[in-house]
């Protein structure tokens, strides 16, 4: 069988989206084993030891936006991962939904890479319209997986 937008492939973006949602954890956890030491005994506590160490303001700063984007990716996870799933139950077009998870990829790697390194207002603003674009997706083929099973084609 060859791939191509037509064959069935959205279901395989649901563990590409988690594992570009836990990325920045990895690099924040990189960051604070060069900086401080990373504790794998309490992990969740690195954080605190970054700001009880008195790191440079750039290195907490950008360990917080890096948690941060780890935090915004584990929380539009669950919406991507059923819409994934009731568009494959309803039908949608496969190269519909290849496209669409895609461009969601894109946009997620993007939102991190905007906020793992913003500094001004700027890229916030930025970092905001990349998100409202990125989670228009899984809304839109929620909308049209509904529109599907409702008319019942």
């Amino acid at each position: 069988m060859s791939l191509s937008l037509s064959s069935p492939l959205s279901l395989y973006s649901i563990p590409l989206v988690w594992f570009v949602g836990f990325y920045p954890n990895v690099l924040k956890g990189g960051l604070i084993l060069k900086s401080i030491g990373f504790n794998n005994v309490a992990p969740r506590g690195n954080m605190a030891r970054l700001a009880e160490k008195k790191v440079s303001p750039e290195i907490a700063a950008k360990a917080a936006r890096l948690e941060a984007a780890h935090l915004n990716g584990t929380e539009t996870f669950p919406l991507w991962a059923v819409a994934i799933l009731v568009g494959n139950y309803a039908n949608v077009d496969h190269q519909t939904l290849n496209k669409l998870a895609f461009a969601y990829v894109a946009l997620r790697i993007t939102f991190n890479t905007v906020y793992a390194n913003q500094k001004t207002q700027l890229h916030g603003m930025i970092r905001s319209l990349v998100w409202t674009a990125a989670i228009s997706i899984p809304l839109y083929i929620l909308v049209k997986a509904a529109n599907i099973v409702r008319v019942g084609k």
